[in-house]
């Protein structure tokens, strides 16, 4: 069986690391370097680096803040924001990324999906969505929101990751924007109604607030990583404590050395 992996986010505004709820009420968590290698030590299987004002900005990703991060690591490293063009993809990569994440600009132009599998391989692109439900609407109802959770793209989410797929995307992360932040656990029916549409990895995000939450995710999400920022940050839990109580609950994972 595949081992799940347990993925710390990094949520950038400003060359610091933030962290909200519901993609509101923003509050500083630290310098992105340092928490990167300190969720790396602790025994994170990859980081994630999302520069979230860079679109609603109109600016690219902070290179040199992603170059301090990508020094720190030995553990696989996504960045995503801001990322428009292939150019783009590439100065990311250049500046110490194994992976990309796109969003707004996948939506905007789905052939760069493709454009940037072809250059450096469909395993380092993937594809995020930020999706919310409405009272009473379905899962196949919830909507895809773009520029940091501000705007509605017009599509489904569950749709949208059918053809990130189709197009060359290597995975899937998926933000509940209802969840986010409010440590409540993660939201398990949207995650398994993607995670059932693709063939593709996809990485649950959104609501992490304790170790049954991710054990829920993965069994009932059928999520095959799960990603947390706050919980990480702030020291409401250490990756090993949280990898020893999933293995416990019998959930393959990596354990830290």
């Amino acid at each position: 069986m595949l081992t799940k992996r347990i993925v710390a986010c990094l949520d950038v505004s400003a060359g610091r690391v933030v962290k909200g709820v519901q993609f509101v009420d923003l509050v500083d968590a630290g310098d992105p370097a340092e928490l990167a290698a300190r969720h790396a030590a602790a025994g994170a299987d990859e980081i994630v680096f999302l520069d979230i004002t860079a679109t609603h900005e109109g600016r690219g990703t902070l290179i040199e803040t992603v170059k301090r991060a990508a020094q720190q690591l030995f553990v696989p490293f996504t960045v995503g924001g801001g990322i428009r063009t292939a150019d783009d993809a590439a100065a990311v990569f250049e500046a110490g990324a194994d992976k990309i994440s796109i969003n707004s600009a996948a939506l905007a132009h789905p052939e760069l999906i493709g454009a940037i599998g072809s250059s450096f391989g469909a395993q380092a692109v993937i594809v995020a969505i930020d999706a919310r439900r409405t009272a009473g609407a379905s899962i196949d109802q919830a909507e895809v929101f773009i520029a940091g959770g501000r705007t509605p793209a017009g599509r489904r989410a569950v749709e949208w990751a059918r053809e990130a797929e189709d197009r060359g995307a290597g995975e899937i992360l998926l933000t509940s924007m209802d969840a986010d932040g409010t440590r409540a656990g993660f939201d398990c029916e949207l995650t398994a109604a993607v995670s059932e549409a693709v063939r593709i990895p996809v990485i649950a995000s959104g609501g992490a607030g304790d170790a049954h939450h991710f054990t829920r995710v993965f069994r009932e999400g059928k999520a095959d990583a799960a990603l947390a920022a706050g919980i990480f940050h702030f020291g409401i839990a250490s990756v090993r404590a949280l990898k020893e109580e999933l293995q416990r609950d019998g959930i393959p994972v990596r354990l830290p050395c």
